[in-house]
């Protein structure tokens, strides 16, 4: 039975947040775009998990891809996250995915920029289970970064 369930921009948030709340492990999380706003809404969560030593990967597109203020807003995060404990690994090449995986047994994916979303109309469908994480993880080869 797939465990499966569809999330749009106003119910996403709630229930990804309970899900990092849970995270025991592990967090990765792609996302293209950053912004300021959107990441200050996560950062209480992030920083706790991060105290709580477990590791988090977020995966984005090189600052240098993107036009102003988006670049520079983009790379002050970025230099936050580092500052805090999360890895941040640059990507370059026109990077878009959006997706995350915790734990290594709940799969985040759809169209809905985790790190920057503001006003967009998206969707975000969550797998639980280690098939559907570990498929995506082998599927992309993050193994060689995290």
């Amino acid at each position: 039975m797939i465990n499966s369930s569809l999330f749009d921009e106003f119910t996403f948030y709630a229930k990804f947040t309970r899900d990092l709340l849970g995270a025991q492990r592990e967090v990765i999380i792609e996302s293209p775009f950053i912004t300021v706003d959107r990441v200050n809404t996560l950062i209480p969560v992030l920083k706790k998990l991060v105290e709580q030593g477990i590791k988090i990967y977020v995966f984005t597109r090189d600052p240098a891809e993107h036009q102003e203020p988006h670049a520079s807003e983009s790379e002050q995060v970025i230099q936050y996250f580092e500052k805090v404990g999360i890895q941040t690994l640059i990507c370059t090449g026109n990077h878009h995915r959006k997706l995350a995986v915790i734990d290594r047994t709940i799969l985040w994916e759809g169209s809905l920029n985790i790190l920057s979303q503001n006003k967009s109309r998206e969707i975000m469908r969550r797998l639980k289970g280690k098939v559907y994480a570990q498929e995506m993880i082998n599927f992309l080869r993050l193994e060689r970064f995290i």
